[in-house]
Formats: structure tokens, C-alpha cells, sequence
């Protein structure tokens, strides 16, 4: 007597699907309510309206590429001669103080603010910092 196989059917993942899904579900719905809304009657602080001033150790890139520092007229090798950054050694951290700030203006092309980063890279600089404005919103 021979026995008939029966074909068994390979069950289908879709348990473990909506296992995984069920369980994301849940997550979210913990995960947004884990820190309540703000107050409706705070309102946030705005420097929209600030006026802002230029950081007294910065050297400013016009839009035609040339430097100035504290308002004058100055070229990179001056610059560096009145302010070495490199008198640290290679290993030491550079503290905040003498790091280099770069404000260009928003006309300035990029070819020409790396052009001025690379060039005081080759006087020795370390630490250039090109300061930016940070706007939330679009204003051309």
C-alpha cells in the first residue's frame, strides 16, 4: 500500500507582515505623543528686525574680492602679519580667540572666496571660519 503524499503549501509571510506593520503603528502613535505641544499662548522670540553688526576680528570680502579688516583696506599677507594664527603648534588645539573669520559678501563667487581661503591656508592659517547669516525664512 502506498500512501499519497499530500503537498503541503508553504505559508505565506503576510503574518509577519502585518506583525511588522501593527508593531510601527504603535511606535508612532507612542512616539508623537511623547513630548506635548507648546503652549498656545507662548510666542517665540523673532530677530527678524535685528540689525546685525560685523564681528571686530573679522576679515570682509567684498563682492569684487577685496579685503578689508576693522573697515580698511588689507591684503592677505598684511592681515597675517598683524594677526599670526600659526604661532601654535601642529598638535594644539586652536582655541576660539584665534580662530580666522572670513565674512564675505552674498555677491562674492565662490572662485574667489576659496581663492582667499587657499591663500591664507599657504600663510599658515588653520582654523577659517566663513560666517554666514541663518534666515528661517525665504527672503530673496
Amino acid at each position: 500500500m502506498r500512501r499519497r503524499s499530500v503537498e503541503r503549501r508553504k505559508a505565506e509571510p503576510t503574518i509577519a507582515l502585518i506583525n511588522v506593520v501593527f508593531l510601527l503603528l504603535v511606535f508612532f502613535l507612542i512616539a508623537g505623543q511623547l513630548s506635548p505641544p507648546m503652549d498656545q499662548d507662548i510666542k517665540l522670540a523673532s530677530v527678524k528686525d535685528l540689525t546685525s553688526t560685523q564681528a571686530p576680528d573679522a576679515l570682509v570680502i567684498d563682492q569684487d574680492g577685496a579685503l578689508s579688516y576693522q573697515g580698511v583696506p588689507i591684503t592677505p599677507e598684511a592681515y597675517w602679519d598683524e594677526h599670526p594664527q600659526s604661532k601654535l603648534a601642529d598638535d594644539e588645539e586652536v582655541p576660539q580667540s584665534k580662530r580666522l573669520r572670513l565674512v564675505p559678501d552674498r555677491r562674492v563667487p565662490a572662485v574667489t572666496l576659496l581663492g582667499v581661503a587657499n591663500e591664507l591656508r599657504k600663510l599658515g592659517a588653520r582654523d577659517i571660519w566663513i560666517v554666514t547669516q541663518r534666515g528661517l525664512d525665504d527672503e530673496g
